[in-house]
């Protein structure tokens, strides 16, 4: 069968719903590959993505309607991304769905199998039966509503409320915007008129400076993505960087760099500084130099592979102006980005995360200079792994305290900011500032 939109969209499914793998990561290969011409690239993305989101939706509309055994590996993706476009899709007729979830069974099931007559049945009694959802009283309407696990649900309705919570799920089942950030080092004027002229329609975030949603994907194939005047990085990220007020001219320590964006970031910031960037793993640091030459920086970064939680040991003496620790997290605040992160991870991952978190906080913090600023930032909005932290920290540091901070176009007079995805459409993201006391 010739490659096309849903043979690569149903080729990544294989591997992220059979074998695990990481939706982005799978995805991007496959298109890569593929070389598919726009449209087909977009509905490819489409396909993949909205299937995951809304796995746990559609397994329920299927679960009623499925009699044998899938014993194939193609027949449940299949099926998912089916019934994805059934219900979401309204451009795709439901006899071109049909059509090709014939076609593209036959071409997948093993010799002589009669998996594309299973397909074909469960397909046209889903269509005649339509959606069915829980009772609107029952525990788990909101978790299969939203397609989200029911501790998962039950956790966003504990902590925000039910009408939030539903907004909540409902922003993180929506389309990821394309967002990139330009260099400090480029000239942001001339990048975005050069944007526009090359049909990006870049719009300017009304979150983060510098950062723009494109109106398509492919910038890491343009001159701008590889001469560095842009990176790809969302508005809610490139926000912790801008928490810092910098001088020029400090040392700063990133405590868990990887990939290297925010490291990136800061060393924009520091014609006359140094950033460290520290990360667990050797490999990952290449992808942090690189990146850092990329965009012109290479110069005022400094790597070293150790575990942030033996910081002290390592930096015996040394002190930082400013610190970032952008700690490893559940990523809860990622879930459209990433949406298998929702069915893999469990309340335990976020504890045991947690935990790791306040101790790379209570090592890294013994590096700063008194009067300097320390940054603390995750991609979760767990209440565990944000406000909870820093209580703890805060108790276990009398001489620390919060620092409130602005930036271009937001302010947190706390301290403490935390981005939830329905707000500007953008990543669930959470920061604090801190400094010493005296």
């Amino acid at each position: 069968m010739k490659t096309n939109a849903r043979t690569v969209a149903l080729d990544t499914l294989m591997k992220v719903i059979n074998q695990g793998s990481y939706s982005n990561i799978s995805l991007n290969h496959a298109l890569k590959a593929a070389k598919l011409p726009g449209e087909e690239s977009r509905l490819a993305t489409n396909l993949v993505y909205g299937t995951i989101q809304y796995q746990l939706y559609l397994e329920y509309q299927l679960k009623d309607l499925v009699k044998a055994r899938l014993r194939e590996p193609y027949i449940k993706p299949l099926l998912l991304m089916s019934a994805y476009q059934i219900f979401f899709l309204d451009k795709v007729p439901n006899r071109a769905v049909l059509d090709e979830a014939n076609k593209l069974a036959k071409a997948y099931g093993r010799p002589k199998s009669s998996g594309y007559r299973l397909v074909n049945g469960i397909l046209r009694s889903l269509l005649r039966r339509g959606e069915v959802l829980p009772e609107k009283d029952a525990p788990d309407y909101l978790s299969v509503k939203c397609s989200m696990p029911l501790w998962l649900s039950d956790y966003f309705v504990a902590n925000w409320g039910k009408s939030r919570a539903e907004k909540i799920m409902a922003s993180f089942n929506s389309k990821a915007k394309n967002e990139i950030r330009i260099s400090a080092l480029a000239d942001e004027k001339r990048v975005v008129r050069d944007l526009d002229r090359t049909h990006f329609a870049p719009q300017e975030s009304p979150l983060a400076s510098r950062s723009y949603a494109l109106s398509r994907g492919g910038i890491v194939m343009t001159d701008f993505f590889k001469d560095g005047e842009v990176t790809v990085q969302d508005e809610a990220a490139s926000l912790v960087a801008e928490a810092f007020d910098f001088k020029g001219n400090e040392q700063a320590l990133d405590a868990c760099s990887a990939p290297g964006g925010k490291t990136i970031q800061i060393a924009e910031q520091l014609p006359d500084g140094q950033v460290t960037a520290l990360d667990i793993h050797e490999k990952k640091l290449r992808l942090v130099k690189e990146n850092a030459a990329r965009m012109r920086v290479a110069d005022r970064v400094k790597v070293k592979a150790l575990d942030a939680r033996k910081a002290r040991e390592y930096f015996s003496g040394q002190e930082f102006d400013k610190i970032l620790i952008d700690a490893p997290c559940s990523g809860l605040g990622l879930l459209r980005r990433k949406p298998e992160i929702r069915y893999t991870k469990t309340a335990e991952d976020i504890s045991h995360l947690a935990e790791i978190q306040l101790d790379i906080l209570n090592e890294v913090s013994g590096l700063l200079k008194k009067g300097g600023e320390l940054v603390y930032s995750t991609c979760s909005i767990s209440v565990e792994e944000n406000e909870e932290n820093v209580r703890k920290f805060l108790a276990a540091h009398p001489d620390f305290a919060l620092k409130p901070f602005e930036t271009a176009k937001i302010s947190a007079p706390k301290g403490m900011l935390k981005i939830l995805p329905d707000s500007y459409n953008s990543d669930g993201f959470f920061i604090a500032k801190f400094t010493t006391r005296g």
